[in-house]
Formats: C-alpha cells, structure tokens, sequence
C-alpha cells in the first residue's frame, strides 16, 4: 500500500536533517536521491521512506564516505513507504525499527530520544561541525517558535545530548559541544540585540563565583529583550566585591545569579544583595533576586529571593516587577 501521508517539504526536510535547502537540491540533482513519488506542482514532497534515506544520506557522509557513494548505499536501503502513514511526525521507520546490524539514525548517534525535528537537525550539523547550517537552522527556530520554545524544546535538549556523549565516550566530541555552544550563544546575543529594549533600569545578569556557566543566562537575556526589558550581563564567575558595586552604582529592580552546581551557590551572597538599598532618601528601594539555576535547590528561598523553576517562570517574574504584561495571563 502506498503512503498516504501528506510528505514535508524541502525547506522543512532541511531544517530536520541541519543542512540547507540548497544541499538537498543539490543532492538530489548530482545523486538522483530525490523523494520516490513525484507529486503534482513543482514543490517536492518528502515521505517518511525519503526521510530515512537523507537521514542515512546524511548519516553516511558525516561518519567520512563519500557523497556519491553515500548516496547508493543510502538508495539501496531506502525503507518500504508500506504501512508508515500512521507514525508520528519527527520519526521515521529508522528510528522506530533500525535494520540489524545498523545503528540508529538521530543526530550523529546523539542520545537525543523524542525531540522536534528541529533538534535532530541541529545535532546532525553539529557533528559535522557544519556551522553555517547551524547558524540558519537556530535563527529559523527562534524567529518560528519564540526564544523560550527554542532554547526549552531545541537548544537546551541538544546541548545536553552533546554533553552526554562527551561523558560517555571518552572525551570524543568535545570540539562539537564547544562549536555547538558557540553557535547557540552567537544566536541568543543576536536576539538580544535585534530586541532592544526600552530605556529603563536595566536587569542585572550575573553567574556566582567560580560559576562559569553562562548560556542559561545568555537565553534569559534574549528573552528579556524579546519583551522589551533591557539587561546588563557580566557573564561567568562575578567575584562578590564585582557584584556588590555593579547592584550599588546600577539600581536594579532585579538581579538574576546563576548557579549550575551546588558546589558554587552562595546564600550568604545573595541574602547580602537582596538587602542592599538604594534609591533617595526617604523612597529606597531594594532588588528582587532570583536564583536562577540547579545549584540553588533543595532549599527554601529566604525573605526576597526567588527561585523560578526554568526560563519561561523567570521572565514571567521579572516582568511583573517592572510592571510589563505577562504573556498567556489575564490580568
């Protein structure tokens, strides 16, 4: 029986595999590695057997063979379109039910599990260190779904993915996770920047010392700017002293610390900040904080700290302090 579903498009095949719409072009016109039905108009559709076969095309050349010779082999395996309408978007019959003998399509080998397609494709090109797909691929995610969908649903997953098999492989992909985190912190700083906020007290940024983690922050920067709230970010590992005369000369209405271990988180150090005054006499004024990251769990926040649960609860929390409406709410 023939595949009944609808197929997907070049551009969104692209997305889903991290090339650009150009290389499948390309592909299909120098390998004759097209879609196996030809529907009507002059758009192509791309079924789930045609998804599998690029995803092996893709598989096959990131692992060193040859793109022609990628392109037989991937031909010669091209999957039954029969009895696939029924499966879900973002998988296809090689990831649900891998040949023996051939390991798993998804991301290079990335212990990806159910993700957007987007994310399998960000992590194939990242593996291949194919950095202007990445490029193309994470500006086309934010400006589709939002900063906080594409840093929660495509950039943190995947990110995590590539961490994890560093940790499990003997220290091989390092350089794909330092590309990989590159890419995604280009990509939140030109968020921020193409958001620019409007003229006010800046939310002041900062990782505790000896913290030197810093692409959450970067996200929540390019989220605040997306709602119009100007920020000042002072990266990774603040020393106290640092921190102490930036909040005094800036005037906050909040400071966001970030803490990614437990090792690193400071109460003492952010019951110090949420009691700092300023402001004139008379009117002072002191700042919400909000402890942002793992570090800070497993303990209730004292009087005038927060600690939001991820990125949307954060900016949802600040927002309210600076009297700006909060997405989805009705009041």
């Amino acid at each position: 029986m023939a595949d009944t579903t609808p197929g997907i498009t070049t551009g969104a095949l692209a997305r889903r595999l991290g090339v650009s719409p150009t290389t499948v072009r390309s592909w299909e016109q120098r390998y004759g590695i097209g879609p196996a039905i030809r529907a009507d108009g002059k758009h192509r559709r791309w079924f789930p057997s045609d998804v599998a076969m690029l995803e092996e095309m893709c598989r096959l050349t990131a692992s060193g063979i040859p793109p022609a010779e990628a392109a037989r082999a991937a031909r010669s395996d091209r999957p039954d379109s029969d009895g696939m309408a029924g499966d879900l978007p973002g998988r296809t019959a090689s990831d649900a039910d891998p040949s023996p003998g051939r390991r798993p399509v998804g991301g290079g080998g990335l212990p990806l599990g159910d993700v957007r397609q987007e994310c399998r494709g960000l992590a194939r090109a990242a593996v291949r260190l194919d950095a202007p797909a990445m490029e193309t691929l994470l500006e086309q995610v934010i400006s589709d779904y939002g900063l906080v969908t594409a840093w929660e649903e495509v950039m943190a997953p995947t990110l995590h993915a590539v961490g994890r098999k560093w940790e499990s492989s003997n220290d091989r992909y390092v350089e794909v996770e330092h590309l990989l985190s590159w890419q995604v912190s280009t990509a939140l700083r030109r968020a921020a920047i193409a958001a620019v906020g409007r003229p006010r007290t800046p939310v002041l940024l900062a990782c505790v010392p000896s913290e030197p983690h810093t692409l959450p922050l970067e996200a929540l920067a390019a989220g605040l700017s997306e709602r119009g709230l100007a920020t000042l970010m002072f990266g990774g590992a603040v020393p106290a002293e640092a921190l102490d005369a930036a909040v005094r000369r800036c005037g906050p209405a909040a400071v966001v610390l970030w803490s990614q271990a437990r090792a690193t988180a400071s109460h003492a150090l952010a019951r110090h900040v949420a009691g700092m005054t300023f402001g004139l006499r008379g009117a002072r004024t002191t700042p919400l904080v909000l402890l942002a990251g793992p570090g800070w769990a497993g303990r209730t926040p004292d009087s005038g700290l927060q600690r939001p649960r991820g990125l949307r609860e954060a900016l949802d929390a600040i927002s309210r302090v600076y009297g700006e409406p909060v997405p989805g709410s009705e009041h």
